[in-house]
């Protein structure tokens, strides 16, 4: 993301010792008239620069790795046609490589396909206050990953842009611009979860500092769903000024869950459900096909691999506990595989991660911090 910012010709300043960011705006407009980014595997920075450019005047390419060049990005397409821009994809199936031909946006209206992904609507929200009319926007489809919608909202408040929802759906926002300020962005509720579920596996103890009920990140809930499964979960309370949660882990049982709204952390909870007791039905994330892998297809034969019996669903997966054997992981480059399933290495010999790397897209550190917290559970 820092990189295309860049070459969008944006100034963006990094001190990773105090783990700070300093972006300097450019009042809603694109500095560069072209540019060609590559997004690597991040299908983040690959949709919302994509709708970035949208406010731009110029040509733009926006490339990545071989699998994102099979992730459909089509419905944002759409979209942006809607507002006047001319959108390319680079195959039939409206996947990248990508090209924006911009002069900039001649219409306040679209609406957009939200079945694939929250984030077409999130880009599309995030720039619309720099849009000359503002935008109003209708998400139409069966609405995935929620919780990162309403996040959306209130960043675009943060920044004293004015976003009104009428339901669901109907999103209007007003073309305030954005006024720069301080932010402090909270812990990572999504890398958050592998510790929450080393605790239920492991039976210990594990405290997330800096996340509480009152976190805008809907992934909090994971702690809810090992509640479910037999974890005593324990929150601060909502006026606490240092939020935190404490998982301990107890004897497991399996659950029926549908996991739409938390999709991010649909591997750790398998991962998880391994060591309960009776099977654990996760539904409704079909989405999660069209991630960096097929995490239903992919994640069931490495499950299998492991010595799960594992009933596969369009729309998501039964997991069947079953004594676990030895395994080489295939992680197929996608950071969450191997941190989830690198968890199932706590309790059971023999579990190798391989490409351990690829957890740098997210969480570089992963592998010290997952050691650091072994260390500390010995002493």
């Amino acid at each position: 993301m820092i990189s295309g910012l860049k070459n969008l010709g944006f100034n963006v300043d990094a001190d990773w010792n105090k783990q700070t960011l300093f972006i300097h705006g450019s009042a809603g407009l694109i500095p560069k008239s072209q540019a060609s980014i590559d997004c690597q595997a991040s299908g983040t920075t690959m949709r919302f620069l994509t709708a970035l450019v949208s406010l731009g005047n110029g040509h733009y390419v926006l490339d990545g790795t071989a699998r994102m060049r099979q992730r459909p990005i089509g419905d944002l397409l759409n979209a942006l046609r809607m507002l006047g821009v001319e959108a390319e994809a680079g195959s039939a199936g409206e996947c990248p490589p990508v090209t924006i031909r911009s002069t900039g946006v001649t219409s306040a209206e679209a609406c957009i396909q939200s079945t694939t992904s929250s984030q077409f609507a999130s880009g599309l929200a995030l720039v619309a206050p720099c849009m000359p009319e503002g935008l109003s926007l209708e998400l139409t489809g069966t609405l995935v990953s929620t919780p990162y919608l309403d996040m959306t909202r209130k960043i675009i408040e943060s920044f004293g842009g004015k976003c009104e929802l009428r339901n669901d759906r109907q999103w209007h926002i007003a073309p305030t611009g954005y006024v720069s300020k301080n932010y402090e962005i909270e812990p990572d509720a999504s890398a958050a979860s592998y510790f929450a579920a080393a605790a239920a596996i492991t039976h210990g103890t594990v405290t997330l500092e800096g996340l509480g009920r009152n976190s805008m990140q809907g992934d909090i809930e994971f702690c809810s769903a090992l509640e479910q499964m037999g974890c005593t979960v324990t929150w601060s309370s909502n006026s606490s000024s240092c939020p935190s949660i404490t998982i301990q882990g107890n004897d497991l049982k399996g659950i029926d869950i549908d996991m739409n709204a938390i999709s991010d952390t649909v591997m750790t909870l398998a991962a998880v459900a391994l060591f309960a007791e009776g099977p654990t039905v996760i539904r409704n994330v079909a989405h999660i096909r069209d991630k960096e892998t097929d995490r239903i297809s992919d994640l069931t034969c490495e499950l299998q691999r492991l010595g799960a019996i594992v009933d596969e669903q369009p729309d998501g997966l039964t997991i069947h506990p079953a004594p676990l054997r030895p395994a080489k992981i295939q992680t197929y480059d996608d950071h969450r595989m191997a941190m989830s399933l690198s968890l199932v290495g706590l309790r059971s010999k023999g579990v190798c991660i391989t490409n351990p790397a690829c957890v740098r897209k997210t969480f570089p550190n992963y592998w010290s911090a997952l050691e650091e917290l072994v260390q500390t559970s010995r002493q």
